[in-house]
């Protein structure tokens, strides 16, 4: 399974479009079929490198296993035709944007793809932690795609 995006390309720099300083609409990936056949894909991105550890941007689940693209700007509601969307670390639903301090350098965003042998027991708006323990021992395959992101001072 392999995760890409046309907006960049792995470690590029992530397009202003898709962050707080532009658009902040949710970056378009596409990905290859899992090696197994998933019964849901699980998307979360996040940075560790923001100051109070670990930031989540995007929590998307329960993706059907027929779907092998997100576009960009998926909604910002808790359901969507491309699955159910969690709350962000910005205490929003959907995708949130990378927006580090201006004083820091470029911080790194992992957007992780998850195919799962289950779907998960969650309704639309969980939190990451949640999505995570729902998903434990259903992980089949993983690839994660970074892009970088750092604000003019």
């Amino acid at each position: 399974m392999e995760l890409s995006s046309q907006a960049f390309k792995p470690g590029d720099l992530i397009p202003v479009k898709y962050t707080c300083d532009g658009e902040d609409i949710s970056i378009p990936l596409t990905w290859s079929k899992p090696r197994s056949q998933p019964k849901s894909f699980v998307v979360i991105m996040d940075d560790p490198d923001a100051p109070m550890g670990t930031f989540t941007h995007w929590v998307l689940y329960n993706i059907p296993p027929t779907i092998t693209s997100l576009p960009e700007g998926v909604p910002k509601q808790k359901e969507t035709p491309q699955g159910l969307q969690g709350i962000n670390d910005f205490g929003e639903v959907g995708y949130g944007g990378p927006c580090p301090p201006r004083t820091h350098q470029p911080h790194r965003y992992f957007i992780r793809l998850y195919a799962l042998d289950a779907v998960l027991d969650l309704k639309g708006g969980a939190r990451v932690d949640d999505v995570k323990t729902a998903m434990n021992n259903h992980i089949i395959e993983t690839v994660e795609l970074m892009g970088r992101y750092g604000r003019k001072k």
